[in-house]
């Protein structure tokens, strides 16, 4: 049995309430359960009950057994001096207000429905599970889980929103800056995600401002300070970037990062470190005003063509500086792009949006459900479970439900684990 479970049930009244009584025989009856206290303090403020008729306003304190009360010292801290009733699952010991009278006692497990202790007992079942109500889920009313997802969504935005904010306060809210780093970021993928952003940091937006309207120079930027102009290789346009960077590198006194950083390993050749910077100098080029372009693009169709670039023609005939391959254009796939949407495109815009106090998130909406599913490890043991996600909208909140709820085993926060408690 754990506290947050006797919290729960007593917040949605989850017992007997026409025969509550105290251990001393006191009729009980809940007005208002309070206002539940997450800071330090009694559990619920403001709780009303009516004890042998008699009205009482003040606050309820939750504890497994009794004598929880003086394990955590609560007979010396003032806070708890406006305490009217102490609900416990087993009642041990009795406790003193300071008038010397015993303060009002419920032993909650004589009020509890057994087919609520049953949903609790399954749902945090120590059987080894892949989220703990996964033979119920199926169960849950379709426009329950619906709602509920719209509002993970919504939660995973704000968990994004926090880097997102962070580089706002570096670059002084330039949010043009900021799309760079994003999607620097995110054309590292999950790999070299890290390592990329560590690129788009490593010199002043500025300096980018200057030279993206010159390809070689945009290249040796981007080329030199990811560390991949530090080598001895004899080819022209190698020779080339590498002498535009030094020239750079002495007027804004760059410092490249290790090219150690950038893993090459299991990676498929369209998803090198070198392929991806060759593409962000592409998209740099052609577009001086990136940020506002994706603000005023609405639908699917207008980032299929925002993002519609090529490599130039050394690099598709290569993949790496040292050998040449097959010819191959090399364009961001539409997967690729969604992926861009999804981590990067609509996370800014909602901040943009949030920051001017003006959030569209039906807009918001409609993008994202014009995207297709993700596909990895996690939407597919959904799937297993018979919880089909249709479009990006329902992956990114299946994400957020499995890595910020499922793992974490916070059961009574989630609307699922809600539902099935309370049967």
């Amino acid at each position: 049995m754990k506290e947050e479970f006797l919290h729960f049930l007593w917040q949605y009244k989850l017992f007997n309430k026409s025969n509550l009584t105290s251990v001393k025989g006191g009729i009980i009856e809940v007005l208002d359960s309070g206002s539940y206290n997450t800071n330090s303090g009694p559990d619920f403020l403001n709780s009303k009950l009516k004890i042998d008729d008699q009205l009482w306003v003040g606050n309820v304190e939750i504890h497994i057994k009794s004598s929880d009360w003086y394990v955590h010292h609560h007979e010396k801290d003032k806070n708890y001096d406006a305490v009217i009733l102490h609900v416990v699952w087993e009642h041990d010991t009795n406790v003193f207000m300071k008038n010397n009278h015993p303060l009002p006692t419920v032993e909650l497990q004589r009020f509890v429905q057994e087919d609520v202790l049953e949903n609790y007992q399954k749902l945090f079942s120590k059987e080894q599970r892949w989220i703990p109500c996964e033979k119920q889920i199926t169960e849950i009313d379709s426009f329950l889980l619906n709602n509920w997802l719209e509002r993970l969504f919504f939660e995973r935005l704000e968990n994004k929103s926090i880097l997102i904010k962070e580089l706002l306060l570096q670059s002084n809210n330039d949010y043009e800056a900021v799309l760079f780093q994003l999607l620097v970021k995110n054309f590292g993928l999950k790999v070299n995600g890290e390592a990329f952003l560590e690129l788009a940091k490593s010199f002043e937006f500025s300096v980018l401002r200057k030279v993206r309207f010159n390809e070689e120079q945009l290249s040796a930027l981007l080329f030199g300070q990811a560390g991949f102009l530090e080598n001895k290789i004899e080819d022209g346009y190698y020779l080339e970037l590498q002498k535009e960077y030094k020239y750079l590198q002495h007027k804004y006194q760059l410092k490249p990062l290790a090219k150690q950083r950038f893993q090459f390993f299991r990676m498929r050749p369209n998803n090198f470190p070198t392929i991806r910077i060759a593409q962000l100098v592409a998209l740099y080029f052609k577009h001086q005003h990136l940020f506002s372009q994706t603000l005023e693009a609405i639908h699917l169709k207008d980032f299929y063509m925002l993002f519609s670039v090529e490599v130039n023609d050394f690099w598709k005939t290569h993949y790496t500086f040292e050998a040449a391959s097959k010819k191959s254009p090399k364009k961001l796939t539409k997967s690729f792009i969604d992926l861009l949407i999804i981590n990067t495109i609509v996370p800014l815009r909602f901040v943009y949006e949030q920051e001017r106090g003006e959030v569209n998130e039906e807009q918001l909406l409609q993008l994202i459900q014009q995207l297709r599913p993700e596909k990895n490890s996690i939407i597919n043991k959904f799937s297993e479970l018979k919880i089909e996600a249709k479009n990006a909208f329902e992956t990114q909140a299946l994400l957020e439900l499995k890595n910020n709820y499922c793992i974490k085993k916070r059961c009574l926060q989630c609307v699922i684990g809600n539902s099935l408690l309370k049967g």
